[in-house]
């Protein structure tokens, strides 16, 4: 009687943990082998005619990067963003991404920030660690500037990861150049372009006093 009782009450719990754990994929009757670096993002047409781009890229796996840097400019010259409104600069690593994003978001002469790197797992916890800071980092400056600062950092297990997914059709830089200057474009509409500022939400536009000393003579991209 012990033991029937004893059972019953075993098989109870199985079916409580049971039908609390997150189901596997073999359960939902879907395949493992998912497409994850397939890009599922479209972009209509965009003008971005007016928009200043700043891309700062790493030194580190340099020929992955540069392949990535140079989709990103695919899509810029596509999205009709001029040469001279491009400012490329590099720093050694992913991990000085932030700062150098800031510094630039910091410096005005730029619509949108694209950091681009890449990073590969190895033996240690090092990798987890960059990862964890870079992209907090990176949200982090685009929230306390304002400014749209696109995570173009591929954070992969292996090389081979890498090359799929920084070369031919699948150059995921491409989409990061198109996300750039969306993101520009809704910055310019959300506070009013370059000029004076409109009201969002419930507010009203506040006038700001600015030095107009300069305004007829455009900032160069970039650092100055």
């Amino acid at each position: 009687m012990f033991i029937s009782k004893l059972f019953l009450c075993t098989s109870l719990l199985a079916s409580s943990v049971y039908g609390f754990s997150p189901l596997t994929n073999n359960h939902r009757g879907v395949k493992s082998a998912l497409k994850g670096a397939e890009s599922e993002v479209s972009f209509g047409d965009l003008d971005g005619s007016d928009v200043r781009i700043g891309i700062i890229r790493t030194r580190w796996n340099d020929e992955h990067v540069t392949n990535l840097v140079d989709g990103a400019r695919k899509a810029l010259a596509e999205c009709k963003v001029d040469e001279d409104n491009i400012f490329e600069t590099e720093v050694p690593g992913s991990f000085e991404l932030p700062l150098a994003a800031k510094f630039l978001a910091m410096s005005g002469t730029v619509d949108a920030v694209i950091c681009a790197g890449v990073l590969i797992k190895g033996d240690t916890m090092h990798f987890e660690y960059i990862c964890d800071a870079v992209s907090k980092g990176l949200m982090n400056v685009g929230i306390q500037t304002n400014l749209p600062v696109v995570f173009g950092v591929l954070t992969c297990l292996d090389e081979e990861q890498v090359k799929k997914r920084s070369s031919g059709d699948n150059n995921h830089g491409y989409d990061w150049g198109k996300t750039a200057v969306e993101m520009a474009l809704l910055r310019s509409e959300a506070v009013g372009g370059m000029g004076k500022p409109t009201g969002m939400g419930f507010s009203s536009p506040t006038e700001l006093k600015v030095d107009t000393a300069g305004d007829k003579e455009k900032k160069k991209v970039g650092f100055f």
